[in-house]
C-alpha cells in the first residue's frame, strides 16, 4: 500500500485519500500552523505551488497543533486565515498529529525518512517538509527552517517534476 492510499479528510471535512488530495502529482507535504514564528513560510509555499503547478506539482498543508498550541483554530478559522493572510490556494487537510501515539498514518511513514542531516524520527517543529513523488515515494525531507525558496528544495522539486 502506498502512502497515497492513506485516508485523510480535506480541511472542509470531506473524506479523501492523500492521492486524491495531491491529484496524483508530486507534492510537498508540510505540517503547518497559523501562530508560529515560521508561519510567514505560507507565502513561499504558495509561491512554490503556483510556480510549479504547471509542471504537475502541488503543496499540501497539514495543520498540526502539537507544537506549543500554535494551530488552535477550527478548520474554518484555518481556511480563512490562510486565504485572507497568505492567499493560499494549495490543498489543506484536516488538523492532525504528526508525532506521538495519535500520529497520523501518513506521518508514520514520513518520519522514517532522514532529513538533510541524515536524521530520521519525529517531526521537529511546524513547517517540516516532505517531498513525495507522484507514485508516493518519499524522496526528501527538509527541516522547519528550510525556506520554500531554498535552492536545495527548489532543485528537488524541479527534479521530480522534470
Amino acid at each position: 500500500m502506498s502512502i497515497l492510499d492513506t485516508s485523510i479528510a480535506r480541511l472542509d471535512g470531506t473524506p479523501a485519500t492523500l492521492g486524491e488530495i495531491t491529484g496524483g502529482r508530486p507534492a510537498l507535504l508540510v505540517n503547518v500552523a497559523s501562530k508560529c514564528g515560521l508561519t510567514p513560510q505560507y507565502a513561499g509555499l504558495e509561491q512554490l505551488h503556483e510556480e510549479y503547478a504547471g509542471a504537475g506539482f502541488t503543496v499540501v498543508g497539514l495543520p498540526c497543533n502539537q507544537f506549543m498550541g500554535q494551530e488552535p483554530g477550527t478548520s474554518e478559522e484555518i481556511a480563512e486565515f490562510c486565504s485572507a493572510t497568505y492567499g493560499v490556494t494549495f490543498p489543506m487537510t484536516e488538523k492532525i498529529d504528526v508525532n506521538g501515539d495519535d500520529r497520523h498514518p501518513i506521518y508514520a511513514e514520513l518520519v522514517s525518512i532522514p532529513n538533510e542531516q541524515g536524521e530520521a524520527g519525529d517531526v521537529a517543529w511546524n513547517f517540516e517538509k516532505f517531498l513525495v513523488a507522484a507514485d508516493g515515494t518519499v524522496v526528501a525531507r527538509f527541516g522547519p527552517r528550510v525556506e520554500p525558496s531554498d535552492p536545495a528544495l527548489v532543485d528537488a522539486v524541479k527534479a521530480i517534476t522534470a
